[in-house]
């Protein structure tokens, strides 16, 4: 852990970018961005912002008997909803294709989205150090997409791979998914598949937040990337390229970011999947024992209830003729519980013979 920590001070002396020299960015600009992140990150109104006829347009560049490399262009699906907010040179979305000359298989043409880490400008060095070699020992076709902020979508005052404002790179993300489901669904469009995404380290993370928006299956791989990269930027390589001073004086001197933006990205404790995931967490992998797919149930004959599981770490149990739910040496009673009220229960059909009887349920909790 020291070494890699030496080479990140090392490698923060040497990098020319800074990042968010003019700061967080517009309040209202925050805002807007979080109220859409509401939409965005609902999988169910996400799938519904980008057409699956989306126009793209795609030439070919170059052709030789090994590949054929396409060059493709389109309005980012981004700009119907943000577009006031993103400089225009990030309008458009660049890609580059490459495919085989001939498939292995016409039935089956696999293809990945590539997207870019930090710092990787243009299609050069994905196209050679990753498209190519995956082409020639898998026959997986490839789509390079060019980053907002970076390349030929970079505007005019920014310089290499410098973020002008926090909201950037918000609205790289934005930009990034929506653009990948126009992607995806043109390759559905023209017969191509099974579809993947992936990217390393920034181009990874990017590539996760792409996936989870989109509804059907598809292989994601993230390289050398997290779920969050709150710590790339607070502890990691990109810390010391950041003016933390600017940043902290323009949170002090607006109560815009101190009441309103903060309380617009507060995680809400009722949250029920939050609850649940951090509770799993907590007491892993002590839970992990009673994750059980199916368990006994035994019931008295011609009884109809529902079981309240009150008893998180054993939600399965025994209905006694007490009308208790038993879970190992331990019995408390149970009740009729409605559908809306939040809790987790399972349905315990009526049982018409005469002894009790085991009632298997296969249930995921």
């Amino acid at each position: 852990m020291s070494s890699v920590s030496k080479l990140d001070q090392v490698y923060r002396t040497i990098l020319l970018s800074k990042y968010f020299t003019k700061g967080w960015g517009e309040p209202e600009v925050m805002k807007r961005l979080f109220r859409f992140r509401k939409i965005m990150s609902n999988r169910e109104t996400c799938r519904h912002l980008v057409s699956h006829h989306y126009p793209i347009s795609v030439k070919q560049v170059e052709s030789n008997s090994d590949y054929k490399l396409f060059e493709g262009s389109f309005t980012s699906p981004f700009v119907r909803f943000m577009g006031d907010l993103m400089p225009v040179e990030c309008h458009t979305a660049h890609f580059q294709m490459l495919l085989p000359t001939k498939w292995r298989n016409e039935n089956h043409k696999p293809v990945c989205i590539h997207l870019a880490g930090t710092g990787d400008h243009f299609f050069w060095r994905r196209r050679t150090l990753m498209a190519r070699p995956l082409l020639r020992d898998s026959g997986i076709g490839s789509i390079l997409v060019e980053n907002p902020f970076y390349g030929s979508r970079k505007p005019k005052d920014y310089v290499r791979s410098n973020l002008h404002n926090v909201t950037d790179i918000f609205l790289m993300g934005g930009c990034l998914i929506l653009e990948c489901s126009a992607l995806l669904h043109w390759c559905e469009r023209n017969g191509f598949g099974p579809l993947g995404l992936t990217g390393i380290s920034m181009g990874g993370h990017m590539a996760s937040l792409a996936a989870t928006n989109w509804p059907k299956p598809i292989a994601l791989i993230p390289c050398l990337s997290g779920t969050s990269a709150s710590g790339v930027f607070t502890q990691g390589v990109m810390s010391g390229a950041i003016d933390w001073s600017l940043l902290e004086s323009q949170y002090c001197s607006s109560s815009e970011y101190r009441e309103e933006i903060m309380q617009m990205i507060k995680t809400t404790s009722k949250d029920a999947a939050f609850v649940a995931g951090r509770e799993f967490v907590q007491r892993f992998p002590e839970f992990s024992d009673n994750l059980k797919f199916a368990r006994d149930v035994v019931v008295d004959r011609d009884r109809d209830a529902s079981v309240f599981l009150s008893n998180f770490e054993n939600p399965f149990g025994v209905l006694d003729g007490g009308g208790r739910l038993c879970t190992g040496d331990h019995c408390e009673p149970v009740g009729l519980k409605s559908q809306d009220d939040g809790v987790k229960h399972i349905e315990v059909q009526p049982v018409t013979r005469s002894k009790a009887e085991v009632v298997k349920k296969w249930i995921r909790y």
